[in-house]
């Protein structure tokens, strides 16, 4: 989704009124530099299982697997990234796609990794190096 206004009211109301699958560019986040050489391919869509890496905020280096993905606060919720309310309850915080890098992939869905496939083939080659898109159930 390109942003034509430079007012931030016309930007904010864009974002507010974008589609799902427009919400869905929203929660890409980059792939740390092994799975990039693994893959072939730079980001992804986070999704819940995913293990991810804190780059940015408060819980900056925090390692931890993605519990939720919200498409309508355009946020995820990390395992470790979490707060103790005075009665004990823990309360998870929610960061933004775009403050994590993740660092390891859940591979248990076959469609998604059809899919990061894809992606690769239709990308140029970087070097004319074969890449091979490992498939299996990571839990």
């Amino acid at each position: 989704m390109k942003m034509v206004s430079s007012q931030p009211r016309k930007q904010r109301k864009r974002l507010a009124s974008a589609s799902w699958s427009e919400r869905r560019k929203f929660l890409t986040a980059p792939l740390s530099k092994e799975l990039q050489r693994q893959y072939g391919i730079k980001r992804l869509t986070v999704r819940k299982g995913d293990t991810v890496l804190v780059m940015r905020g408060d819980y900056k280096g925090i390692r931890g697997k993605v519990l939720t993905v919200s498409y309508a606060k355009e946020r995820i919720t990390v395992e470790n990234a979490s707060s103790k309310k005075a009665n004990g309850e823990v309360i998870y915080r929610s960061i933004h796609a775009s403050k994590v890098m993740i660092v390891e992939l859940d591979t248990s869905d076959k469609r998604r990794m059809s899919a990061i496939e894809k992606r690769r083939k239709s990308l140029p080659s970087a070097g004319g190096e074969e890449v091979v898109v490992q498939q299996g159930g990571s839990s």
